[in-house]
């Protein structure tokens, strides 16, 4: 079994926003910072971070790391944000910089799902040096308004179920089409982490009021890239992950990504869409060698 602590850390507004920490923070390996979606908790990092702290992917050593997984304001365990506003990617990154020091965190490899993605790569540009390795869960420099127009359409609308598998209804009925291959018990357990019990209920793990992060959205404006911010991994092993169903993310971005950095790592899920699960065996198997390689780099 794998041990792990939670704890809570105080942001410069004064939000308790919570990590957990998978594995010992001793271990002599590099550690990995887990940064969820929009409207994600660290919870769907649960199968990722186990297999990182008990695996050995990297053969020619007996490195064992610690993995940490962070709830966003708004998100999960960690304290809603009474003005909606903060609900920008500045203060996510101000409370990323704020956990790093809290927890007194060195060098690590960055897991960075969609939003997280985004985060991983703000951080590049204010203090690259917090980063050992960087992977851009199913987020790159250009991205989809058509597919966060369908985000915005269920973040903060979706209606309360009334047990665990009313919810997984719920989700098949959203994301089908970029999830066809999702079992039954698949979409209980992505319900159980979507989902949780507050006064007798099944609420959102989120705030509502999220959706003000998505307010600007719509096809009629262009967003702007972030050619600059993933510039600013050149000097960063990095690695993109791309659901081969894939609305936020297409592969034209990859491939240019890839003109731009020859020694890009790429990735492609088939039967996923935004953003992939990360917790098939091979795919982590990839993420645990990937780890691997970034912590040989620094040894060399």
């Amino acid at each position: 079994m794998t041990d792990f602590t939670d704890n809570f850390f105080t942001t410069q507004d004064g939000l308790k926003l919570y990590v957990r920490t998978y594995g010992r923070r001793t271990a002599e390996g590099l550690p990995v910072v887990c940064l969820p979606g929009l409207a994600r908790s660290g919870r769907d990092f649960d199968r990722l971070a186990i297999a990182l702290t008990t695996s050995d992917f990297d053969m020619s050593s007996k490195r064992r790391r610690c993995v940490i997984t962070m709830d966003s304001r708004g998100r999960g365990r960690s304290d809603f944000d009474p003005n909606p506003r903060n609900y920008n990617v500045a203060t996510e990154l101000s409370d990323v910089l704020a956990m790093l020091m809290a927890l007194e965190l060195g060098p690590a490899v960055f897991v960075g799902t969609s939003r997280g993605g985004i985060l991983a790569m703000l951080l590049a540009c204010v203090r690259p040096t917090s980063l050992a390795g960087a992977i851009l869960n199913d987020i790159g420099p250009v991205i989809e308004a058509r597919g966060l127009l369908r985000i915005k359409s269920y973040v903060g609308k979706m209606p309360r179920p009334r047990s665990y598998e009313e919810g997984a209804e719920v989700l098949r009925r959203l994301f089908v089409t970029q999830f066809p291959k999702l079992t039954a018990e698949d979409w209980i357990a992505f319900a159980r982490r979507t989902y949780k019990e507050q006064s007798g209920e099944l609420v959102p793990d989120y705030d509502a009021k999220l959706t003000r992060a998505l307010d600007s959205v719509n096809l009629n404006r262009s967003l702007p890239s972030l050619w600059k911010e993933f510039d600013a991994l050149a000097s960063i092993p990095t690695m993109v992950v791309r659901g081969a169903n894939s609305d936020v993310l297409t592969a034209d971005t990859v491939a240019a990504m890839r003109a731009r950095r020859q020694d890009l790592e790429t990735l492609e899920v088939a039967d996923q869409g935004h953003a992939p699960l990360l917790m098939e065996a091979d795919i982590i198997r990839r993420i645990g060698s990937f780890v691997g390689r970034c912590e040989n780099a620094r040894l060399h």
